[in-house]
């Protein structure tokens, strides 16, 4: 294994806005009228109705939103209920599993630890993982056992291929090729979370024996590639996954409600994820119905598992604070997490026209708009970055307009609902000064 120490001195930046500590030390972003900032406090109102409508359309029970602009917080409410068995109501300061927003969190540290010279971006996993040299392409799969029949690949995957997604693996329940999730979930690979004593590492070296869809770099195949680099960060930092997330980026950030797992003392402010029963009604979603993992794994079981791709708890404001750092150019709350260079090429086209849309591309770490993805309407100015998570949470940041736009919901295995993207239409048209 190649292990560096990763200094943990950040740089601190002046001229941000700062984070003051309350008494119980949960940092505060600071909070503006809408019309001080350029923004409409009528307009941005319309989300008040539209998310009042969709909850008593039944569409989803309840979420918390926040829009922030210029630094200040303009829009922070919660709506509905967030536990269908106590009918407890939604509150801002709620915590959520955030799933593959984690994505963009595994793919920062890994650029935080590129920044200083550690690999290269086309260096072959293989050189830190050497489990990974000979993958193989699944050929030939019975469907009656999930055995299958594979060859070699030409190619080694990469580290940019991890992170943009074209490494050519896959994953077991979210995957669209029934294949894949019957030969994944065969091996036992963990595509979320776990409640048993796991590690990373463990999963990783499962992964490696399994064949992939794909040539590397040949296609956009959305994967558990950001799992293999957060098991990279621990081999080139020498610390845990989670410590690192802690120490380099979580607490410089003041990101103090996100965390793989929680404490006890957090276990109350943890949403249920919820779903409806047969006959419409809304009630507790236990986990996937195979058993394949138990929603309440943040406060339940060994918490070991640290996943680099959908493992991560947070809160709206903690997010926020992340995805400000990125349109300030990598430094937030007086610390320096990248140079402006690293964000500009993380968010350019990592993909060409592997991401298989023209309304945006895939850089790094988020999709980005493109020019004819602005030209739609609603979706943000050029350049806008964003993602979402398993358990319907969104978000979205312009750089033109300095705006961001988050949306906690937790639900499962309901119809498609279309809150995330009305909120980034309204927010929009709320701009009255660019």
């Amino acid at each position: 294994s190649v292990l560096v120490f990763f200094n943990s001195c950040q740089i601190r930046e002046a001229g941000q806005p700062q984070i003051q500590k309350t008494s119980n030390t949960i940092h505060q972003w600071p909070k503006s009228i809408p019309e001080s900032v350029g923004m409409s406090s009528s307009r941005l109102a319309n989300l008040d109705s539209i998310f009042v409508q969709h909850i008593e359309q039944e569409k989803i029970p309840g979420m918390v939103a926040l829009i922030a602009r210029n630094g200040f917080v303009v829009y922070e409410k919660a709506f509905g209920s967030a536990d269908p068995e106590t009918n407890r109501p939604y509150q801002t300061d709620h915590i959520f599993r955030i799933a593959s927003q984690t994505k963009a969190i595994t793919a920062t540290a890994v650029m935080m630890l590129w920044e200083k010279g550690l690999f290269n971006l086309d260096d072959p996993i293989s050189n830190y993982i050497p489990e990974f040299k000979d993958v193989t392409i699944l050929k030939e799969f019975n469907d009656s056992d999930s055995t299958y029949t594979s060859v070699p690949a030409k190619n080694e995957i990469t580290i940019r291929h991890l992170l943009n997604h074209t490494s050519g693996l896959g994953y077991g329940i979210i995957d669209d090729d029934e294949r894949f999730r019957k030969i994944y979930q065969k091996a036992d690979v963990i595509d979320l979370a776990t409640t048993n004593n796991v590690s990373i590492k463990q999963n990783v070296k499962r992964l490696t024996n399994l064949p992939l869809h794909h040539e590397p770099g040949e296609r956009f195949t959305y994967s558990l590639g950001l799992d293999v680099l957060g098991y990279l960060v621990e081999i080139i930092s020498g610390q845990s996954f989670s410590e690192f997330l802690e120490e380099h980026l979580f607490e410089p950030l003041g990101m103090s409600n996100t965390q793989f797992y929680l404490d006890e003392d957090q276990y109350q402010l943890l949403v249920p994820v919820q779903t409806k029963n047969q006959n419409g009604e809304w009630i507790i979603y236990d986990g996937h119905p195979e058993g394949y993992y138990d929603a309440d794994y943040p406060k339940r079981g060994a918490k070991k598992f640290y996943s680099g791709g959908a493992g991560l708890t947070s809160t709206a404001q903690d997010y926020a604070k992340f995805l400000q750092m990125y349109l300030n150019g990598g430094v937030y709350n007086e610390h320096r997490i990248l140079s402006p260079t690293t964000v500009d090429l993380i968010m350019s086209n990592q993909t060409n026209d592997l991401f298989g849309e023209e309304n945006a591309f895939y850089g790094l770490a988020f999709g980005v708009v493109t020019d004819k993805g602005y030209s739609i309407g609603g979706r943000g100015s050029v350049g806008t970055f964003d993602w979402g998570g398993y358990f319907n949470t969104q978000y979205y940041a312009d750089p033109n307009l300095n705006i961001i736009g988050i949306l906690m919901k937790q639900t499962q295995r309901i119809p498609w609902e279309n809150t995330g993207n009305i909120m980034r239409q309204v927010v929009g048209a709320s701009v009255i000064e660019k």
